[in-house]
């Protein structure tokens, strides 16, 4: 076997390629994750050789993660330190991984934690592993669906849910992190969570214990079709990054992207890897050496709107380019990916640290379901925590924050301070009671179809909404509905307000389909986001399906996701004077606008832009 090893070793040495230098990416690092069917194969030398050169011809590569399990194969040593011994000759950091799944194509199917010989399985791989590597993550998997007998025995009388969560800590401690740190004590153990968050508690993901319990986290910035099963929104791979390193105490290691949503054309799959790195994250990885091998480009990818001068320039990134003294003809998405991330590792290092509208999720809370990444598509900057915030101007509560017992007596703090509180009809239905004690409303399960909002405009379709009741006089309707509204016979609000203390009690009807919100005529969405938008600095003015970045360095990014160009129009404070692109150096004027006492609003000037479809413009504001 020895000599086995020494062979693989020289053979490797002798193919690979002279040292190339690091990529050096300035703001963060490039990973590329390897799954271990790939790695089996890296026991060819030749084919790790030449795949390797397919992909680092169009990538600059900083890390690679060289999984050891996944559906039961187990990548053995001699092939594990070979390909560690070549991917180091290259200049890379080299980490490990794990997948815990035994099938992934048997719709995810995973390991039972409660089955003895499973759990023997599970320790197992991490003490191969830690055997090789001084970090490893493990990827998406760590996660139980299993219903097998032995599970439903080993439940009890527990919830699905709570059994599960307490199974996977336990598993984590005494399966995996005891284990591997036992073997190699320098080993840091990291968690790659995916991508669907609100329901994590339901398969044993713990947000709570997990970043607790592993030496760092992972966050899966996926979101490619958002029609698709897991109504993933664009907004979602910048939120979620957020929302992670906040959880994590700032152990947010990086964002994780594929190659879903490609189909949907190029733009797609770049504002997925643009997204993650403008959240600030520490690495962007490219999942998978397969997949920058695989998918060729394509005359599809390129979308209708492309040569109208947008962010992404299709014909840009296919065409021949010189590298390394030698002109290199692109043939696979990796190319894609290293334009997108050398792009948006420039922008990055000019903006200051993320920055926007407190949400409060507490862990392990339900209803309506990723609401918050709706929102971050019509222009509200989603800033989510897990704790409620003190001394904020507003505070955006939905459904999930039912979960807090104490929920309402934060939001009369809150209130009673001078901060205002928006809540959903989601939240106002599940603790009726509760709010009572600041204003008496009701949402029932009556329904209002709506497509007129009077003065604010009007909707392309008609919208379905819950009713909210009041008592008359008692609060008031700041934005109204109807079908008509304006020479119908009923009325019904949409944003709702009541006086408390200091401050207000907003309610916001939110569509039984929340992906009607980007439905909504301008003028009502400026209205939501002028009301909302009490601790940022800048506010949009347009139409939906547009999201705006802020950054506590007095920087911010306009983002269009819509397939059509848009006007918008930046909002801020009367002293505003000017906006300097921070590609371009481009400058647009502010111009002034005076208080308006009627609509709480102090002196504020605007700023008019235009985005082509699928592309953003970053500035400093001054």
């Amino acid at each position: 076997m020895k000599k086995s090893v020494l062979c693989i070793f020289a053979m490797l040495l002798l193919l690979a390629p002279a040292f190339p230098g690091r990529a050096d990416h300035k703001s963060f690092k490039v990973s590329v994750y390897v799954r271990a069917q790939e790695v089996q194969k890296m026991k060819d030398p030749a084919w790790l050789a030449s795949t390797w050169k397919t992909i680092s011809e169009q990538l600059d590569v900083d890390k690679i993660y060289l999984e050891t399990h996944r559906d039961l194969l187990i990548v053995d040593d001699e092939t594990l330190e070979a390909a560690k011994a070549f991917f180091k000759k290259q200049g890379l950091e080299v980490a490990g991984g794990i997948t815990y799944t035994i099938n992934e194509a048997n719709e995810f199917e995973t390991f039972s934690y409660s089955d003895p010989q499973d759990r023997a399985m599970v320790r197992r791989i991490a003490e191969h592993t830690a055997r090789h590597f001084d970090e490893f993550l493990l990827d998406d998997f760590f996660f139980t669906s299993s219903k097998k007998d032995v599970e439903i025995e080993a439940k009890g009388a527990r919830s699905w849910t709570q059994y599960r969560l307490d199974l996977l800590k336990e598993a984590g401690q005494n399966l995996v992190v005891g284990p591997a740190k036992a073997v190699n004590p320098r080993v840091k153990v990291i968690i790659k969570y995916p991508n669907w968050y609100d329901h994590f508690q339901g398969l044993g993901f713990s947000l709570e214990d997990g970043p607790k319990i592993f030496d760092g986290v992972w966050t899966g910035t996926e979101t490619r079709d958002p029609s698709g099963a897991q109504h993933l929104q664009n907004y979602l791979s910048y939120n979620i990054m957020r929302y992670f390193e906040h959880i994590s105490d700032g152990r947010n290691g990086g964002g994780w992207v594929d190659s879903g949503g490609i189909s949907m054309s190029m733009d797609r799959y770049a504002e997925q890897l643009f997204l993650t790195a403008i959240a600030k994250g520490r690495d962007v990885m490219l999942f998978a050496y397969n997949q920058l091998l695989d998918v060729k480009l394509n005359p599809r990818f390129r979308a209708p709107w492309q040569g109208s001068g947008t962010s992404w320039d299709y014909d840009a990134m296919t065409a021949p380019f010189q590298k390394g003294g030698k002109m290199v003809t692109p043939t696979t998405m990796a190319r894609i990916a290293d334009v997108v991330l050398r792009q948006a590792d420039e922008l990055a290092l000019k903006l200051g640290e993320p920055v926007g509208i407190w949400s409060y999720k507490p862990y392990h809370s339900l209803g309506e379901d990723f609401l918050q990444n709706y929102f971050g598509m019509i222009g509200l900057p989603m800033d989510m925590y897990a704790s409620f915030p003190e001394g904020r101007g507003t505070v955006l509560l939905t459904e999930q924050a039912a979960a807090d017992p104490d929920i309402v007596s934060k939001m009369e703090r809150q209130l009673r301070s001078g901060g205002d509180v928006v809540i959903t009809t989601g939240l106002l239905k599940a603790i009726p009671e509760k709010i009572a004690d600041i204003c008496e409303l009701r949402c029932t399960d009556l329904k209002a179809l709506v497509n007129d909002f009077g003065r604010y405009g009007k909707s392309d379709r008609d919208i379905l909404i819950p009713q909210i009741r009041y008592l008359t006089n008692d609060s008031w309707e700041v934005i109204s509905a109807g079908r008509p509204l304006t020479g119908g016979v009923s009325g019904f609000p949409l944003l709702h307000k009541a006086k408390y203390s200091g401050g207000y009690l907003y309610v916001l009807a939110v569509p039984d389909d929340p992906g009607n919100l980007y439905d909504l005529p301008e003028g009502v969405l400026n209205e939501l986001r002028r009301i909302v938008s009490r601790d940022v600095d800048l506010y949009l003015e347009g139409p939906a399906k547009v999201s705006i970045f802020l950054y506590d360095n007095h920087t911010v990014i306009v983002e269009n996701f819509n397939d059509t160009p848009v006007d918008v129009r930046l909002v801020g404070s009367g002293s505003l004077k000017q906006y300097t692109d921070l590609e371009s150096g481009v400058v647009l004027e502010a111009v002034s606008a005076p208080a308006n006492p009627w609509m709480r609003t102090a002196p504020q000037s605007r700023t008019a832009l235009s985005l082509p479809p699928h592309s953003y413009r970053a500035f400093r504001y001054e």
